[in-house]
């Protein structure tokens, strides 16, 4: 039993700081039977400690027959290889195009030696390109398939959700290793009227190998299992991420517990036991289901407080115990692990973290044309204090706030959300159970404004799309860059905000008047049951009772920020 022990502490060490050295994200996915409006939705969390927040506009293109296209990894910038270009490429503002597809992905990376360094795409590459090349999100998992196997794929391990107006799917995808050129790969479509996630474990075990509207793979997803050694029996019982992924404590509280919160929260009555994920006893439990079908049809304004969770009310909550300080943060510095005594210990991991760069929630719409209903919903820095700004997938530019050279990771820009936003988290870190609540007040503010706004807001856009679908993406360009504008706005004043009512330490109260609230009643208890009496106040006899201190003069308040007039159609612009 010692040795088991030891074993699996090793086992979740190794994979846990491969995680903490890749991109650790989030993603849900909900259908239209799922949606509270029809809409399909992903989300995605972009966590990485490196990453600067911001989007890239690719236009619509043609190419000749004998144009290339040079490939350079995301992470890395390295040049990995030239493929030729399509001779069309649609439309793609960040993680959608402009026939409402968007993909977003986490990183698993299962078994190492399936890396193949030699390969020319990347799994950042392979988003885009799908993105570029396809209708539908079943054409952007055979473009997907197509193009790793015949350029060779060089990530590790991902799973990714697709989705168009009509379809969410998840595929899972490996490489092969060096020599083995290409990807092994299985999709599966979402059941209509159910919800999903993945978290950077691998989530498909068995699938069905002969209902290809449902399920899509590599026609040697098993056969390769077989020849490596991964997988023994009949090709029935096989299941990818036993064969690519196997399951490990980390994978299981670090991973699949953002999984099993994301369904606690949407669907309660299922009620999957803690046990599941806790990853206790040494005994491998059974896995958490692919799907869900949730308690309510679910809203995007929900689906944003779900990427906001910190475990709050589980036995898992960030916002408890010693770690999260006197004012309750819900956040953990890295390294995810860490050693007292050469023992191991690890922190908890939650869907909203401090490194994410940026995140996203889709909405895919048939009812409506592509410019107008596909809309990310996009937000940079932490989900628990970003505001999701409407970007629709019409738009021909990305807002000056997100772009991309507005900044960098090294260069602060008053111009940058990212920055911006950082700038405000970072200083609500120093008193966050009392800040968080002026930072939500004025995020609910704005996105309440976006959300009353959209309905009139696409009945223009339709209208203006009558005439001509140029005028459409005009106007919907000219929107989205005032909203984006309106949030960066916001959030300076709120820093200003901030910096007045907390500054040193204390707290003006409503009428300007400053105060002294102290730690919260717990913390002070914490105090005395780690010291004991040291610091109790020992009355001396004949000592004089201190003054009370000067009344302060009042403050002014701060204005609220003016409301944005309301926006003109745009003139038509050139594709």
């Amino acid at each position: 039993m010692k040795k088991l022990a030891l074993f699996l502490a090793a086992a979740f060490i190794a994979v846990m700081l491969q995680i903490s050295q890749a991109r650790a994200c989030t993603s849900f996915l909900v259908t239209r039977g799922a949606s509270a409006d029809g809409s399909t939705m992903i989300t995605y969390t972009a966590d990485s400690h490196t990453l600067y927040g911001d989007l890239r506009y690719y236009p619509a293109a043609e190419y000749g027959e004998s144009q290339k296209l040079d490939i350079y990894e995301w992470d890395t910038g390295k040049f990995t290889g030239t493929i030729p270009q399509a001779a069309r490429t649609y439309a793609v503002i960040g993680y959608m195009n402009e026939y409402q597809v968007a993909i977003s992905e986490t990183t698993f990376t299962g078994r190492t030696e399936l890396k193949d360094p030699k390969g020319v795409i990347d799994y950042g590459n392979l988003i885009t390109l799908a993105l570029q090349r396809s209708k539908s999100a079943r054409e952007a998992i055979q473009t997907m398939g197509a193009l790793v196997e015949r350029y060779g794929y060089c990530s590790t391990g991902e799973t990714f959700s697709i989705s168009d107006k009509n379809e969410v799917w998840m595929m899972d995808l490996i490489g092969k290793g060096p020599g083995g050129k290409g990807a092994v790969w299985v999709a599966l479509k979402i059941p209509d009227g159910c919800v999903s996630a993945h978290a950077n474990q691998s989530r498909i075990g068995k699938f069905p190998q002969n209902d290809s509207a449902n399920c899509l793979y590599a026609k040697d997803v098993i056969s390769f299992a077989r020849k490596k050694g991964f997988f023994k029996g009949n090709d029935e019982a096989f299941s990818f991420a036993d064969a690519y992924h196997p399951t490990s404590f980390s994978g299981l509280r670090a991973c699949e517990a953002r999984v099993w919160q994301f369904f606690r929260r949407t669907a309660p009555s299922v009620n999957i036991p803690i046990e599941r994920v806790k990853g206790l006893g040494g005994k491998k439990p059974e896995p958490l289901p692919l799907w869900v079908k949730p308690d309510k049809k679910l809203s995007a304004r929900e689906v944003m407080e779900c990427m906001r969770d910190h475990f709050e009310g589980t036995e898992f909550d960030l916002s408890k115990g010693v770690g999260a300080g006197p004012y309750h943060l819900p956040y953990r510095w890295r390294p995810l692990t860490w050693k007292v005594n050469k023992q191991e210990y690890f922190n908890e991991r939650s869907t909203s973290t401090q490194q994410t760069a940026f995140s996203f929630v889709s909405q895919s719409r048939s009812s409506l044309p592509d410019c107008i209903g596909g809309l990310l919903w996009f937000g940079v820095d932490d989900t628990a204090s970003t505001v999701y700004v409407p970007l629709y997938a019409g738009i021909r530019e990305v807002p000056k706030p997100f772009a991309r050279g507005t900044g960098s990771f090294t260069e602060f820009s008053w111009d940058s959300a990212f920055w911006v936003f950082n700038f405000v988290s970072n200083f609500a870190y120093s008193r966050y159970c009392d800040m968080i609540k002026d930072i939500g007040k004025a995020q609910s503010e704005l996105e309440a404004v976006y959300l009353a706004r959209q309905a009139p807001v696409e009945e223009a856009a339709l209208a203006l799309y009558k005439q001509s679908p140029e005028l459409a993406s005009g106007y919907l360009t000219d929107y989205s860059a005032k909203m984006a504008d309106l949030c960066l706005s916001r959030w300076k004043k709120l820093l200003t905000e901030l910096l007045i009512k907390y500054l040193d330490g204390n707290m003006k109260d409503e009428r300007g008047k400053v105060t002294h609230p102290g730690y919260p009643k717990d913390w002070y208890e914490r105090i005395i049951k780690d010291s004991g009496d040291y610091y109790r106040n020992l009355k001396i006899e004949g000592e004089i009772p201190e003054e009370e201190e000067h009344p302060q003069e009042p403050v002014k308040q701060v204005k609220p920020v003016e409301p944005v007039k309301p926006v003109k159609p745009a003139k038509p612009m050139r594709r």
